[in-house]
């Protein structure tokens, strides 16, 4: 079977492929050691006032030795490492791990879990739910949940008055270590999932800025050619006629015959390259510019006929006269797209109806294949990343990527997508309709009085990556 030239499920590269996601980002070591001069200005702060403005008696040179270890790591790293410096997973968790087991020795030397600051317990996992790989966050999240339970039994008295009695009920401190470890639970999942949901789509719409440049490199490419064509033409033409003037002039029994004779085929060689050149973009530059309606649709289908599905192309409603569309890689992306995915999952055939009127233009896709399971219908267009699963193709593996960044595309350029599947009960199969509104492109007229869409093509001045 040919090698399929459309990309139903786009593989990023590793800059951002699906690893950046599972592995977390390298943390920069200024990051830390900022939050770590925050945490031992307001933990110096609390100790002083606690001894000194508010007289409470406890231990507060040992909870100046402990804050001395923050600062003295602090100061450490950043001799060891340069502030740019970004750190690896194992580095990450054990500066966090520390940041646990500081506040947990503060926290044993004044109160325990009675003491309201140990809420604090759970900020390390909170930060490496953000950024690192599940496995650090929950060896991090195990170590808070370790140090509060030990908290709750093994602590030094709270900061209190002498002479007033300070006594919580077990059952009140049971609920302070409950509410604490399903806090720690609840906030490092949710912001794992969150952290992780923006990661993804930065690197999908990573992944789409990347196909947008290529296509656009490919099309440079052809307006380069036909330039390099037009420019050529002249001094060639010139070459030529000089060449069989001196093919005339010169006998057959001349020694530069020879020469001359292969300088005139060269030449001949050299226009014929040109004219090659110029059908590239297809009389002259006006049709790498733009193609007409139809034409777009089956150069989109072409590559997808030879792969045992037959495709249906037909007109529907048409009023008017066809439209012109301005060359656009990205719809061509994301329609190429959508038809792979449904030769992929139709059963022998797909059916592609064509219609426009002086209001809209409409696409309509549908294949007989199984339709959309209802759990991929509510997540259709997220972009997931889901790989299509090994095996026969038509196997119903998931959607992935490509169809992400299809469907972000044709959304940019004006269109409406709406998936769904066959409202016959006894033909199941998928549908994805695709409507453009005339004036999402503007409304021009060409010399031959055909409207034309896409005049301001939406792609050309796509931000850099």
């Amino acid at each position: 079977m040919m090698t399929r030239s459309h990309h139903a499920d786009f593989e990023p590269g590793p800059s951002w492929s699906g690893r950046a996601s599972n592995e977390g980002q390298r943390m920069r070591l200024a990051t830390l050691t900022r939050l770590r001069w925050l945490s031992i200005a307001g933990q110096t702060a609390a100790c002083v006032f606690v001894a000194w403005g508010l007289w409470y008696p406890y231990p507060v040179f040992l909870c100046f030795g402990l804050i001395a270890l923050s600062i003295a790591l602090n100061l450490v790293l950043s001799v060891r490492f340069p502030k740019s410096e970004r750190l690896e997973t194992r580095q990450v968790a054990a500066i966090l791990a520390f940041d646990i087991l500081q506040p947990t020795g503060l926290l044993f030397l004044t109160g325990g879990i009675q003491n309201p600051f140990a809420i604090f317990l759970i900020v390390p996992a909170m930060t490496a739910a953000a950024t690192q790989p599940p496995a650090t966050t929950i060896g991090l999240g195990i170590l808070a949940v370790l140090a509060a339970t030990a908290l709750a039994f093994l602590h030094m008295p709270m900061p209190w008055p002498v002479d007033w009695p300070f006594a919580l009920p077990l059952p009140y401190l049971g609920g302070m270590w409950f509410a604490l470890v399903t806090t720690l639970l609840f906030a490092t999942f949710y912001i794992y999932r969150v952290a992780a949901e923006a990661r993804t789509l930065s690197d999908a719409l990573a992944a789409t800025e990347l196909v947008l440049q290529r296509e656009q490199h490919l099309s440079a490419l052809d307006g380069l050619a036909a330039a390099a064509a037009h420019e050529l033409g002249t001094p060639l033409a010139t070459i030529a006629l000089v060449a069989k003037e001196m093919g005339r002039s010169t006998p057959a029994a001349d020694p530069m015959r020879e020469d001359v004779d292969l300088l005139i085929t060269q030449t001949e060689r050299c226009r014929g390259i040109l004219r090659q050149l110029t059908s590239l973009s297809s009389s002259s530059e006006e049709h790498l510019a733009r193609h007409s309606f139809l034409s777009l649709v089956e150069e989109v289908v072409a590559p997808h006929r030879d792969f045992g599905v037959t495709i249906h192309v037909h007109e529907g409603t048409r009023i008017g006269p066809e439209p012109v569309l301005r060359r656009n890689a990205g719809i061509v992306y994301g329609l190429g797209n959508i038809v792979e995915n449904a030769v992929d999952f139709a059963a022998s055939e797909v059916s592609i109806a064509l219609s426009w009127d002086g209001e809209r233009i409409d696409i309509d896709i549908v294949d007989d294949g199984s339709g959309f399971p209802a759990d991929v219908l509510a997540r259709i267009g997220d972009p997931y990343m889901a790989q299509r699963e090994t095996g026969p193709r038509n196997s119903g593996g998931g959607l992935g990527l490509g169809l992400f960044i299809a469907k972000t595309l044709l959304e940019r350029s004006g269109a409406r997508i709406v998936f769904g599947n066959r409202p016959e009960a006894d033909r199941p199969g998928a549908l994805v309709a695709i409507s453009w509104p005339r004036e999402a492109f503007g409304r021009a007229s060409d010399p031959r009085g055909e409207l034309v869409l896409g005049e301001s093509d939406p792609f050309m001045a796509l931000p850099s990556a």
